[in-house]
């Protein structure tokens, strides 16, 4: 007889962070929990309490390809939920950053979930399709980053932004074969990954002039208690399994607030909530003060209109 046991595919499960929190309390829920990340010294914790771990780089495909086929054969090609939890932080003014570096985040946050999806697509479609089943699920874990206007955090929040954009429409998409989408629109998080952490507003940088104000709002941020993961990976898999799990759930340290300002405030509002808060209006009064020069360290100011060279 079929075992009726659920499975579920973590990414991004290093000790420490969100996924291996979701994969402990899925774990302790009773699911057959399959976590990955891209070492296996990075979840000896989950390993030595029973839950099957595989290496996985979410960026790459031959990985991803090699990891749905681990699964399919540990499952018997089905998939019960899948959480796509695995992404990067990028910190920096958005007219400073690196493309390079960009796309490695995008690759991470936006085309690793895309991949996934698309590989695993097949054994989620198998185990809704089974009589017992109550639908299969896709768990995107998001951001209120992708939903606020966070300063030096463009690409982060670009990425962010375009997953929850992508999860509607797979969500509306993938109905009709009762795989249910959800996007966890994550507020802060007490993990290892410091979004601010050993940064610094780079050298030749317009912004370079408010690195103090900068470093005193990071350091702010740090010190800031967050939830606690253990109470954040509760509230997602109790809506992973839930008999009708919402589209968008916000969760997370000032989550409520994200959701309180984008519903009800508008961008004028985010806008300015932001500057203040992480010191582009102080930095503002230091322009129009002139403490700061409006050319980049290096660079040459520009010429009145009608001089030439």
């Amino acid at each position: 007889m079929p075992s009726t046991q659920k499975t579920v595919l973590i990414t991004g499960c290093s000790a420490g962070g969100i996924g291996n929190e979701l994969a402990l309390e899925f774990h302790a829920r009773g699911l057959r929990v399959i976590a990955t990340a891209r070492r296996a010294q990075a979840m000896e914790n989950l390993a030595n309490a029973g839950i099957t771990t595989l290496i996985l780089d979410v960026a790459d495909p031959e990985s991803v390809a090699r990891a749905k086929d681990a699964v399919a054969q540990l499952t018997g090609g089905t998939l019960d939920i899948l959480v796509n939890n695995a992404g990067q932080p990028y910190t920096c003014p958005a007219i400073d950053i690196n493309p390079a570096r960009a796309k490695a985040i995008f690759d991470v946050n936006l085309w690793g979930p895309i991949q996934m999806v698309q590989a695993f697509i097949p054994l989620l479609i198998a185990a809704a399709a089974s009589a017992s089943a109550s639908g299969a699920r896709i768990v995107q874990i998001g951001s209120t980053a992708g939903v606020a206007p966070v300063p030096f955090s463009a690409i982060y929040n670009a990425s962010k932004a375009a997953l929850h954009s992508y999860s509607d429409t797979l969500r509306v998409e993938l109905a009709p074969f009762n795989v249910k989408v959800t996007s966890i629109i994550a507020g802060g998080v007490q993990t290892n990954i410091d979004m601010h952490s050993a940064t610094s507003i780079p050298a030749g940088s317009r912004y370079r002039p408010m690195e103090d104000i900068y470093q005193a709002k990071a350091a702010a941020t740090r010190n800031t208690v967050m939830t606690d993961p253990r109470a954040f990976a509760k509230t997602v898999v109790d809506e992973a399994l839930a008999a009708r799990p919402r589209a968008w759930l916000y969760a997370g340290y000032m989550a409520w607030a994200i959701w309180l300002v984008h519903t009800f405030g508008g961008q004028r509002a985010f806008d300015g909530i932001m500057s203040s808060r992480f010191g582009i209006s102080g930095f503002a009064a230091m322009v129009k003060g002139g403490e700061v020069p409006l050319t980049a360290p290096g660079q040459d100011a520009p010429k009145p209109a009608g001089v030439s060279a």
